[in-house]
């Protein structure tokens, strides 16, 4: 297990073969045994092989190759759905329509994902995570079919890699752990934590390739523009107020 998640890589070339339906069944039990709030378990895995669903799902994720290239796709969402409809039929009184119940299954979708994405890498196969599905929730939510309460926040590509690229750079641990309480970043703190990667070749290679002078500009100005998130944030919120997260009550 250790060595799958130090050895971790985001396959993005996958090889046509198909993934046996018993290797399916164990990554798809793997994430149902995931750590979960109150043991509700508020989410749900939409699992797609199909090829005209998967064509609709790569327009969606922004025509990325590997999305049409992976055998399977599978979507996690929050989903209050389920358990409502239980409460329900439970002469129970469901208040799951607010955006701390939205974060609840948000935390365990994403939860049971990381189950999923390491129980399939121990099988030999190949993942790679599409932070796409929250920015095209809208989209992704028509091709789905996902009912009012469910929402998509994340999505995993999964097959055999057809490709074996190098291990991506992470910052030192230092960086990302406080011990007792967050010791916020000095700027000296921030020019050590980062040094490593901002001197790496691919990191100088990024820069002249973008005339910029700096990597963090290559993240504001060319991976997520301001813009960007504003438009898919008010975006993104429309869903959750579409899908009946967001209650208005006096």
């Amino acid at each position: 297990m250790l060595d799958n998640l130090f050895n971790h890589r985001s396959i993005r070339k996958f090889k046509a073969d198909p993934v046996e339906q018993e290797k399916l069944d164990t990554i798809l039990q793997a994430a149902s045994r995931a750590s979960n709030t109150g043991n509700m378990q508020v989410y749900s895995v939409v699992v797609t092989r199909d090829a005209d669903i998967r064509n609709k799902l790569w327009e969606a994720h922004f025509k990325q190759g590997m999305v049409l290239e992976a055998p399977v796709h599978l979507t996690f969402c929050a989903d209050f759905n389920r358990f409502s409809k239980w409460c329900e039929q439970r002469k129970a009184d469901p208040g799951y329509n607010n955006f701390l119940s939205f974060l609840t299954g948000a935390i365990d979708a994403m939860i049971a994902a990381q189950n999923a994405a390491i129980a399939a890498e121990s099988l030999g196969l190949g993942i790679c995570y599409l932070g796409t599905a929250t920015w095209m929730a809208s989209r992704m939510i028509e091709i789905l079919d996902l009912p009012k309460l469910v929402v998509p926040v994340t999505a995993i590509v999964l097959g055999y890699p057809d490709e074996n690229p190098p291990l991506t750079d992470r910052l030192p641990v230092e960086g990302i752990v406080h011990y007792e309480k967050y010791q916020d970043y000095l700027p000296v703190d921030i020019d050590r934590i980062h040094a490593e990667k901002e001197s790496l070749e691919s990191t100088l290679e990024l820069l002249k390739v973008n005339g910029k002078e700096t990597l963090a500009q290559i993240f504001t100005d060319n991976r997520y523009k301001r813009s960007d998130n504003r438009y898919f944030s008010r975006a993104f919120l429309k869903v959750l107020e579409q899908q009946g997260f967001m209650f208005n009550e006096d």
